[in-house]
């Protein structure tokens, strides 16, 4: 289903973001996608982000809706008509609003899990945890730092910055299809974020992702942000 351009403002968007075993990832990805290999590893994540104000452009403010969500990313490209794609494969999408599990798969792409988030910020601190319907966990405590982490594989804000700019265009899994939504940020700012904790029982989930075969690397926050959201091409899964 095309949706109309959504409109409306990131008042917080964490990247918290892993490397992984490419051979690990490639068993979970379904055609067409394969993994970007960055320095002989794929790049997987976790977007944390705060919505405010979402609704179809044009519509004034007071119909838009807010919310906190979570996905699972995986840094993907693709080959079409010629060419190869970038962006980045969904496997997982969570919210704190019922609207948005009710109409997941129709109005917005991909099924969303309903969660409860607990979000505590202020002066630069950031603690986010949220349990899903089916029990998933995600918890990050972070801090606001004016240094990048001088261990990750990107080495410089500068070059992660524009790895995961790249990553506009998402594609989430929805029955027998790929529904895609691209994000068009106003403008493009990221920040380096200090990571005193973090946990994902998706990506910790040994069965799926095998010991030792995902490592975190950094975290990246963007606040304020005006934006908007248009449906892409869909790509059948069988």
């Amino acid at each position: 289903m095309k949706i109309p351009i959504i409109h409306g403002y990131i008042e917080r968007r964490i990247l918290i973001n892993f490397t992984a075993d490419p051979k690990a990832i490639e068993k979970i990805l379904p055609f067409p996608f394969r993994p970007i290999i960055y320095k002989e590893k794929a790049i997987v994540g976790i977007c944390l982000i705060r919505l405010r104000n979402i609704k179809p452009k044009g519509l004034p403010a007071f119909v838009g809706i807010n919310s906190e969500n979570g996905a699972h990313r995986i840094a993907v490209e693709w080959d079409e008509n010629g060419e190869t794609k970038t962006g980045v494969y969904i496997p997982r999408r969570d919210t704190s609003l019922r609207f948005n599990t009710l109409v997941g798969g129709r109005l917005f792409p991909g099924k969303h899990y309903y969660a409860k988030f607990n979000v505590q910020e202020g002066n630069g601190n950031y603690h986010i945890d949220f349990k899903s319907s089916d029990d998933t966990e995600t918890l990050i405590d972070a801090v606001e730092s004016k240094t990048f982490n001088d261990n990750s594989i990107f080495e410089t804000l500068h070059n992660a910055s524009n790895f995961f700019k790249s990553g506009e265009l998402g594609y989430s899994p929805n029955k027998d299809k790929f529904e895609g939504l691209k994000l068009n940020t106003y403008n493009w700012e990221v920040k380096p974020l200090e990571v005193l904790n973090v946990k994902s029982s998706f990506f910790e989930n040994e069965e799926v992702f095998p010991k030792g075969s995902i490592k975190f690397d950094n975290a990246l926050l963007m606040t304020n942000i005006e934006h908007e959201w248009k449906s892409e091409k869909l790509y059948s899964s069988t």
